[in-house]
């Protein structure tokens, strides 16, 4: 892993200054054939099989919402967190942003630079990227824990040519600026993560969103989550049914999505395992990180190990 990490190279002149680092890491960027440059934070310093932290996908997602996890298992085991294309460090170019881009993002990261198999833990909406990219290269991947992972909604998502339509409409430059301003002021921020804290917002996440979203480019992978295209239909037949990995799932109550497909699918797939983690809404990782990790230990323990 580290000679992989020596060849991707550091090219730090390529970062946008005023942006700082989501965490206090190494840090790294490699071109990707599909995604362009992506950013990415490692500390290799400890030994055993390889994590890789998957942020989510919102209006102001990056490699920070994942960082309560990586300090607690970097002194563990390699860890490594990506900053997906359109966000934080990584690419944000004006192009097509899809699922099957950001997962072959992931598999490629994994085969690229971890080099070795891996234990995944997604959030949300990369959730569904990360079960996809197992799919594409299952065998560099053991397990996958997912948080809050979309795709066991009962509520409908535009999909299709209604989702394309959708994202025309918002292409519009004024509609696109003035609601992606609107999404990204600090008041709009501090409203969104009131709905997901119960208690006060952990200092840091206010300040980074804000300062991600206000970066060149910020606006251009948002789009095609907001108009619906980075959802896969019926997730948990064509993604997360397909697994053959262990998978465990960390949830509770999220006030934008719901898990009402969840315990049917668990009983039709004794290779997953679920926790409850009460009460959080919808960022365990954040709102009970000691507990999360636990829950998180518990479920690699049953694992056979490389």
């Amino acid at each position: 892993m580290d000679s992989a990490i020596a060849r991707a190279g550091s090219t730090a002149t390529t970062r946008n200054p005023s942006l700082p680092a989501a965490i206090d890491a190494s840090r790294h960027d490699y071109i990707s054939q599909l995604g362009g440059r992506i950013h990415y934070y490692a500390d290799t310093s400890a030994t055993g099989r390889p994590l890789v932290l998957i942020h989510s996908i919102n209006a102001a997602p990056s490699a920070f919402e994942m960082k309560p996890l990586f300090e607690h298992y970097r002194s563990q085991r390699p860890v490594f967190a990506l900053d997906l294309p359109g966000f934080g460090h990584s690419d944000r170019s004006n192009r097509r942003y899809s699922p099957e881009l950001y997962a072959g993002v992931i598999a490629e990261f994994l085969e690229t630079i971890v080099q070795s198999r891996a234990d995944l833990v997604a959030f949300s909406l990369g959730c569904e990227f990360a079960a996809r990219a197992t799919l594409m290269k299952p065998e560099l991947v053991a397990s996958l824990a997912l948080l809050s992972p979309t795709g066991f909604n009962i509520r409908g998502l535009p999909t299709g040519k209604a989702a394309e339509r959708a994202h025309k409409a918002l292409s519009v430059p004024v509609i696109n600026d003035g609601l992606f301003g609107l999404l990204t002021t600090r008041t709009s921020i501090k409203y969104f993560y009131n709905q997901v804290f119960k208690g006060a917002i952990p200092p840091g996440l206010v300040d980074y969103a804000h300062a991600t979203t206000h970066q060149p480019g910020a606006k251009y992978a948002p789009l095609y989550f907001l108009s619906g295209q980075l959802f896969t239909p019926k997730a948990g037949d064509t993604l997360y049914g397909k697994l053959t990995q262990p998978v465990l799932v960390i949830y509770d109550k999220d006030p934008n999505i719901d898990f009402h497909e969840l315990p049917g699918f668990l009983s039709r797939h004794p290779g997953w395992r679920a926790e409850q983690l009460t009460p959080t809404r919808g960022m365990p990782q954040w709102e009970k990180p000691a507990e999360t990790a636990a829950a998180i230990d518990r479920f690699w323990s049953t694992l056979k190990t490389d």
